[in-house]
């Protein structure tokens, strides 16, 4: 009976300070409602209302507490049940379905910030989807994962001093844990001996940086694989394994970052930000944009404006 009240209180808690005031979608694209003066917004959602296709800026993260919660991304359907995780990256298209009857948190985050840090470029490799964590897909890390979001639920619901900042850290502490659990997987290069797993992670780490740092130049496959050392063949085969995509598929992803950063400059032409993204023209940039967006470039600067 005790538990029971308890948890009554604790979620009578939550629902009264949830910032909750819907969300608006407009032509599939969300501008997410920060609070005043912030970039994070955690919500307590009992709310059975769903919203179709449609994407932001912000990093979002949901954790259903009772009840089932349904998302639909990038062709894939994800069933979210009690305590398991779902972290949805900027920019990916997602659809939204609550049962008429359920709570959940949802988190929204801006990475912007992060995102400039040294060694993100290896985390964002492994978010170009969505990551469903649970205790059996991350059973690893799955307990750390869902403390540091405890953590930050309750750094949010407070008045702590240095609330905002408290909570960045403990979202790049949840970064870390994800890239050191995929390092440390050892499926990661499977048939290859253990001392060479160590030699490929920082060459692939190189790889990314490198990619990073000339995304805007004309790379090719032979150049990569030349910069890593490896054949072709061999750089392909093991670049899929370490990012879960193709170089070419990463190296538009990349692009269509940058341009999404670049589109909310309004003294930019299309043309400048296709050039300035590394597309070589404005047709390859808006049909790429197109497919990974679901819109042209004129139409999300449009939105995001």
């Amino acid at each position: 009976m005790a538990e029971k009240q308890i948890k009554e209180n604790y979620l009578d808690f939550y629902l009264q300070n949830s910032d909750w005031e819907g969300r608006t979608v407009v032509d599939s694209f969300e501008k997410v409602n920060f609070q005043k003066d912030s970039s994070i917004r955690i919500w307590y959602n009992e709310q059975n209302h769903n919203y179709d296709k449609h994407w932001h800026n912000a990093l979002e993260i949901i954790m259903p507490v009772e009840n089932h919660y349904d998302v639909d991304a990038s062709g894939q359907s994800y069933h979210l049940l009690p305590g398991e995780i779902l972290i949805i990256p900027s920019g990916e298209m997602h659809a939204l379905y609550a049962p008429e009857t359920g709570k959940r948190f949802i988190f929204q985050f801006d990475v912007s910030g992060i995102s400039q840090m040294k060694g993100y470029t290896s985390i964002q490799s492994l978010m170009t989807s969505c990551l469903h964590i649970t205790k059996l897909s991350f059973p690893q890390i799955y307990g750390d994962i869902y403390q540091i979001l405890i953590q930050i639920r309750n750094e949010y619901f407070s008045s702590n001093e240095f609330r905002e900042l408290a909570i960045y850290s403990h979202l790049i502490n949840l970064f870390v844990s994800i890239g050191r659990n995929h390092i440390n997987d050892m499926d990661l290069f499977p048939n290859t001996k253990s001392y060479k797993q160590q030699e490929y992670l920082q060459k692939f780490n190189d790889v990314l940086d490198y990619i990073d740092s000339h995304y805007t130049e004309e790379l090719t496959l032979d150049d990569i694989a030349d910069f890593s050392g490896f054949s072709k063949y061999h750089f392909t085969r093991l670049f899929k394994q370490y990012t879960d995509s193709t170089f070419y598929d990463y190296l538009s992803f990349r692009r269509i970052k940058s341009a999404e950063e670049l589109l909310a400059k309004p003294e930019l032409s299309i043309t400048e930000i296709a050039l300035q993204s590394g597309f070589s023209s404005i047709s390859t940039f808006n049909r790429i944009f197109k497919q990974k967006k679901g819109c042209t470039p004129s139409e999300y600067r449009s939105l995001y404006s």
